[in-house]
Protein backbone atom coordinates (compact mmCIF):
# COMPACT_ATOMS: atom_id res chain seq x y z
CA UNK A 1 0.00 0.00 0.00
CA UNK A 2 2.83 2.84 0.61
CA UNK A 3 4.01 1.84 -3.10
CA UNK A 4 4.53 5.25 -4.84
CA UNK A 5 2.50 5.32 -7.97
CA UNK A 6 4.24 8.39 -9.21
CA UNK A 7 8.45 8.80 -9.60
CA UNK A 8 9.96 11.75 -11.67
CA UNK A 9 11.15 10.42 -14.89
CA UNK A 10 14.48 10.95 -15.37
CA UNK A 11 15.89 12.44 -18.90
CA UNK A 12 18.30 11.23 -21.09
CA UNK A 13 17.56 13.37 -24.08
CA UNK A 14 18.13 10.16 -26.57
CA UNK A 15 21.95 10.02 -25.02
CA UNK A 16 23.25 6.10 -24.17
CA UNK A 17 25.46 5.68 -20.67
CA UNK A 18 28.48 6.88 -22.53
CA UNK A 19 26.99 9.91 -23.29
CA UNK A 20 26.80 9.57 -27.34
CA UNK A 21 23.60 10.27 -29.02
CA UNK A 22 21.77 6.95 -30.09
CA UNK A 23 18.61 8.45 -30.75
CA UNK A 24 18.23 11.93 -32.80
CA UNK A 25 15.60 14.80 -32.23
CA UNK A 26 15.41 14.25 -28.29
CA UNK A 27 15.79 16.87 -25.80
CA UNK A 28 14.80 19.55 -23.94
CA UNK A 29 11.09 18.28 -22.51
CA UNK A 30 9.30 19.24 -19.84
CA UNK A 31 9.76 17.47 -16.77
CA UNK A 32 7.27 14.64 -16.23
CA UNK A 33 6.49 12.33 -13.50
CA UNK A 34 6.51 8.18 -14.52
CA UNK A 35 2.85 7.14 -13.25
CA UNK A 36 3.73 3.32 -12.86
CA UNK A 37 0.55 1.44 -14.96
CA UNK A 38 -0.77 -2.04 -13.89
CA UNK A 39 -1.13 -3.68 -16.91
CA UNK A 40 -0.30 -7.20 -15.46
CA UNK A 41 -3.74 -6.80 -13.95
CA UNK A 42 -2.58 -9.33 -11.23
CA UNK A 43 -4.83 -8.46 -8.32
CA UNK A 44 -7.85 -11.08 -8.96
CA UNK A 45 -11.08 -11.20 -8.02
CA UNK A 46 -10.70 -8.22 -5.87
CA UNK A 47 -12.99 -5.24 -6.52
CA UNK A 48 -11.84 -1.89 -6.95
CA UNK A 49 -13.90 1.39 -6.77
CA UNK A 50 -12.85 4.31 -10.05
CA UNK A 51 -11.60 7.50 -7.66
CA UNK A 52 -10.26 9.65 -10.41
CA UNK A 53 -9.43 10.13 -13.92
CA UNK A 54 -6.28 11.72 -14.54
CA UNK A 55 -3.94 12.33 -17.82
CA UNK A 56 -0.70 11.12 -18.27
CA UNK A 57 2.14 12.76 -20.34
CA UNK A 58 3.36 9.71 -21.13
CA UNK A 59 0.82 8.53 -23.52
CA UNK A 60 -2.21 9.57 -25.57
CA UNK A 61 -4.43 7.67 -23.51
CA UNK A 62 -5.71 8.82 -19.51
CA UNK A 63 -5.32 6.39 -16.68
CA UNK A 64 -7.94 6.21 -13.76
CA UNK A 65 -6.61 5.56 -10.29
CA UNK A 66 -8.17 2.82 -8.61
CA UNK A 67 -9.11 2.02 -4.91
CA UNK A 68 -8.85 -1.79 -4.08
CA UNK A 69 -11.29 -2.83 -1.36
CA UNK A 70 -8.06 -3.79 0.23
CA UNK A 71 -6.51 -0.52 0.35
CA UNK A 72 -4.17 -0.74 -2.13
CA UNK A 73 -4.09 1.90 -5.22
CA UNK A 74 -3.46 1.26 -8.38
CA UNK A 75 -3.55 2.75 -12.13
CA UNK A 76 -4.90 1.42 -14.93
CA UNK A 77 -5.79 3.04 -18.71
CA UNK A 78 -9.25 4.32 -19.11
CA UNK A 79 -11.63 2.42 -21.84
CA UNK A 80 -14.42 4.17 -23.22
CA UNK A 81 -17.29 3.88 -20.82
CA UNK A 82 -15.63 4.14 -17.68
CA UNK A 83 -16.31 7.07 -14.89
CA UNK A 84 -15.56 7.85 -11.67
CA UNK A 85 -17.87 5.62 -8.86
CA UNK A 86 -17.89 2.26 -11.15
CA UNK A 87 -16.74 -0.74 -10.09
CA UNK A 88 -13.97 -2.84 -12.17
CA UNK A 89 -12.37 -6.23 -11.13
CA UNK A 90 -9.81 -8.62 -12.85
CA UNK A 91 -10.62 -12.51 -12.85
CA UNK A 92 -12.37 -15.58 -14.49
CA UNK A 93 -15.50 -14.44 -13.26
CA UNK A 94 -15.58 -10.98 -13.66
CA UNK A 95 -18.78 -9.24 -15.71
CA UNK A 96 -18.06 -8.14 -19.24
CA UNK A 97 -17.95 -4.81 -18.69
CA UNK A 98 -15.40 -1.49 -19.66
CA UNK A 99 -12.38 -1.42 -17.72
CA UNK A 100 -12.91 -5.45 -16.10
CA UNK A 101 -9.76 -7.60 -17.62
CA UNK A 102 -10.33 -11.25 -18.20
CA UNK A 103 -8.51 -14.59 -19.71
CA UNK A 104 -9.80 -14.51 -23.18
CA UNK A 105 -11.04 -18.06 -22.81
CA UNK A 106 -13.82 -16.21 -20.56
CA UNK A 107 -14.34 -13.32 -23.02
CA UNK A 108 -17.28 -13.62 -25.69
CA UNK A 109 -16.73 -13.82 -29.50
CA UNK A 110 -17.46 -10.12 -30.85
CA UNK A 111 -16.24 -8.38 -27.97
CA UNK A 112 -13.48 -5.28 -28.19
CA UNK A 113 -10.48 -5.41 -25.78
CA UNK A 114 -7.85 -3.81 -25.10
CA UNK A 115 -4.52 -4.05 -23.02
CA UNK A 116 -3.87 -7.41 -24.42
CA UNK A 117 -0.99 -10.00 -23.00
CA UNK A 118 1.31 -11.75 -25.51
CA UNK A 119 2.49 -14.27 -23.11
CA UNK A 120 0.50 -15.30 -20.14
CA UNK A 121 1.35 -13.77 -16.84
CA UNK A 122 3.69 -10.96 -18.73
CA UNK A 123 0.85 -8.24 -18.52
CA UNK A 124 -0.20 -6.45 -21.44
CA UNK A 125 1.52 -5.45 -24.65
CA UNK A 126 -0.60 -4.84 -27.31
CA UNK A 127 -3.36 -2.31 -27.61
CA UNK A 128 -2.42 0.32 -25.04
CA UNK A 129 -2.62 3.24 -27.38
CA UNK A 130 -5.21 5.72 -27.13
CA UNK A 131 -8.83 4.82 -29.06
CA UNK A 132 -7.25 1.54 -29.54
CA UNK A 133 -9.35 -1.61 -29.53
CA UNK A 134 -8.99 -5.23 -30.72
CA UNK A 135 -12.22 -7.74 -31.43
CA UNK A 136 -11.69 -11.22 -30.73
CA UNK A 137 -13.28 -13.25 -33.73
CA UNK A 138 -12.29 -16.67 -32.98
CA UNK A 139 -11.50 -19.80 -30.48
CA UNK A 140 -9.76 -22.86 -31.71
CA UNK A 141 -7.59 -25.28 -29.79
CA UNK A 142 -5.71 -23.27 -27.35
CA UNK A 143 -5.62 -20.28 -29.28
CA UNK A 144 -8.47 -17.09 -29.87
CA UNK A 145 -7.78 -15.74 -33.00
CA UNK A 146 -7.49 -11.58 -32.55
CA UNK A 147 -7.86 -8.36 -34.85
CA UNK A 148 -5.32 -5.77 -33.90
CA UNK A 149 -6.62 -2.16 -34.41
CA UNK A 150 -3.84 -2.10 -37.65
CA UNK A 151 -6.00 -4.83 -39.09
CA UNK A 152 -3.25 -7.70 -38.43
CA UNK A 153 -5.11 -11.08 -37.06
CA UNK A 154 -2.80 -13.10 -35.14
CA UNK A 155 -3.26 -15.76 -32.74
CA UNK A 156 -2.70 -15.67 -28.88
CA UNK A 157 -3.09 -18.15 -26.33
CA UNK A 158 -6.58 -18.38 -24.22
CA UNK A 159 -4.65 -18.40 -20.80
CA UNK A 160 -3.49 -14.18 -21.65
CA UNK A 161 -5.96 -11.37 -20.21
CA UNK A 162 -7.02 -8.84 -21.88
CA UNK A 163 -9.29 -6.07 -21.02
CA UNK A 164 -12.91 -5.31 -22.06
CA UNK A 165 -13.55 -2.01 -23.70
CA UNK A 166 -11.86 0.23 -26.46
CA UNK A 167 -9.21 2.80 -24.99
CA UNK A 168 -10.70 6.01 -24.50
CA UNK A 169 -9.48 10.05 -25.76
CA UNK A 170 -10.10 8.71 -29.18
CA UNK A 171 -9.96 12.05 -30.82
CA UNK A 172 -6.44 12.14 -29.76
CA UNK A 173 -5.09 11.76 -33.35
CA UNK A 174 -7.06 15.15 -34.53
CA UNK A 175 -5.04 17.16 -32.05
CA UNK A 176 -3.76 20.15 -33.15
CA UNK A 177 -0.26 21.25 -31.11
CA UNK A 178 -0.45 25.05 -32.77
CA UNK A 179 2.98 25.93 -32.42
CA UNK A 180 6.66 24.57 -32.49
CA UNK A 181 7.08 25.56 -28.89
CA UNK A 182 4.22 22.45 -28.27
CA UNK A 183 6.65 20.04 -30.04
CA UNK A 184 9.56 21.15 -27.69
CA UNK A 185 7.38 21.06 -24.35
CA UNK A 186 7.49 16.95 -25.78
CA UNK A 187 10.76 16.72 -26.17
CA UNK A 188 10.76 16.60 -29.89
CA UNK A 189 13.85 18.62 -31.38
CA UNK A 190 14.13 20.05 -35.06
CA UNK A 191 14.71 17.66 -37.63
CA UNK A 192 17.47 18.99 -40.33
CA UNK A 193 16.85 17.81 -44.23
CA UNK A 194 19.80 15.36 -45.03
CA UNK A 195 20.05 17.57 -48.38
CA UNK A 196 20.90 20.79 -46.10
CA UNK A 197 24.09 18.95 -44.58
CA UNK A 198 27.34 18.15 -45.29
CA UNK A 199 28.09 15.23 -46.92
CA UNK A 200 30.10 14.53 -43.55
CA UNK A 201 26.87 14.27 -41.43
CA UNK A 202 24.43 12.83 -43.77
CA UNK A 203 24.77 11.31 -47.63
CA UNK A 204 22.42 12.88 -48.81
CA UNK A 205 24.65 15.97 -48.26
CA UNK A 206 26.90 18.27 -50.44
CA UNK A 207 26.76 19.20 -53.63
CA UNK A 208 27.39 23.14 -55.48
CA UNK A 209 23.65 24.48 -54.92
CA UNK A 210 20.16 22.67 -55.06
CA UNK A 211 22.08 19.65 -56.29
CA UNK A 212 19.21 16.72 -54.91
CA UNK A 213 20.53 13.64 -52.81
CA UNK A 214 22.73 12.32 -55.57
CA UNK A 215 22.12 8.80 -55.79
CA UNK A 216 19.20 6.31 -57.16
CA UNK A 217 16.92 6.02 -54.04
CA UNK A 218 17.26 7.88 -50.55
CA UNK A 219 19.13 6.59 -47.94
CA UNK A 220 19.15 6.87 -43.90
CA UNK A 221 21.81 8.84 -41.98
CA UNK A 222 23.59 5.53 -41.30
CA UNK A 223 23.73 4.56 -45.02
CA UNK A 224 20.90 2.08 -44.75
CA UNK A 225 18.50 2.22 -47.62
CA UNK A 226 14.77 3.56 -46.41
CA UNK A 227 12.28 2.50 -49.39
CA UNK A 228 11.37 -1.01 -50.32
CA UNK A 229 13.91 -2.34 -47.51
CA UNK A 230 12.01 -4.62 -45.04
CA UNK A 231 13.58 -4.62 -41.50
CA UNK A 232 11.31 -7.44 -40.17
CA UNK A 233 13.59 -10.54 -38.88
CA UNK A 234 12.47 -13.11 -40.73
CA UNK A 235 13.28 -15.00 -37.98
CA UNK A 236 10.94 -13.44 -35.69
CA UNK A 237 9.15 -15.70 -33.10
CA UNK A 238 5.95 -14.06 -33.91
CA UNK A 239 5.70 -15.18 -37.94
CA UNK A 240 4.05 -18.69 -36.96
CA UNK A 241 1.14 -16.82 -34.97
CA UNK A 242 0.19 -14.10 -37.74
CA UNK A 243 -2.63 -15.56 -39.78
CA UNK A 244 -2.76 -12.25 -41.88
CA UNK A 245 -0.24 -9.24 -42.07
CA UNK A 246 -1.18 -5.50 -41.34
CA UNK A 247 0.60 -5.20 -45.01
CA UNK A 248 -0.56 -7.68 -47.87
Amino acid sequence: MGRKLKNILPKNSGRNSSGKVTVRHQGGRHKRYLREIDFRRDKREVPARVVAIEYDPNRGADIALLFYTDGEKRYILVPEGLAVGDKVQAGEKADIRPGNALPLAEIPLGTVIHNLEIKPGKGGQMVRGAGGGAILMNKEGKYALIKLPSGEQRKVELACYATVGQIGNIDRKNRILGKAGTKRHMGIRPTVRGVAQNPHSHPHGGGEGRSGIGMPGPKSPWGKPTLGFRTRSKKKYSNKLITKRRKK
